[in-house]
């Protein structure tokens, strides 16, 4: 269910600072994360990652803020904003980019203008991300195993 534009302001899920925080975390609305999450962070609102972060992890919301340290994919359908002090390794897809001078990018960046090239670009990721996992999961049956 979608989350209403005045929930989406309201900041329901907290990782605090100091706070370590192993699996995956799936949140309603808005997420600030200013400890460290070693698993994916999923929400159906804004995300705001703090200066003093560290995520391990693919990260999805609506609007992304990135002040910390991220290692893992980002997906954002509005927008993505990586502050100066932020460092960002793994891909960046999103429908608008702003990246602060000082910030740090390493992974690939795919900015998506109008909504159609959005589907397109989230499926094909989904599609090599399932197609990843697959062959982590049974890597005997990848092509050129010698099995």
């Amino acid at each position: 269910m979608p989350v209403s534009k005045r929930e989406d302001l309201i900041i329901n899920t907290i990782i605090g600072p100091g706070t370590t925080v192993s699996g995956d975390i799936h949140a309603a609305g808005f997420v600030r994360a200013d400890g460290s999450l070693n698993g994916n962070l999923d929400a159906q609102g804004r995300i705001v990652i703090g200066e003093d972060s560290r995520i391990q992890g693919d990260i999805s919301g609506t609007f992304i803020s990135i002040g910390g340290v991220v290692k893992g994919n980002i997906l954002a359908e509005e927008g993505i904003h990586i502050r100066s002090s932020a460092l960002v390794i793994g891909d960046v897809i999103t429908r608008h980019l702003r990246a602060d001078e000082g910030s740090l990018i390493h992974g690939r960046i795919v900015s998506c203008g109008d909504a159609e090239n959005w589907e397109n670009k989230l499926a094909e990721y989904r599609d090599s991300v399932s197609v990843r996992s697959t062959i982590r999961a049974y890597p005997d049956t990848a092509e050129g195993s010698n099995g």
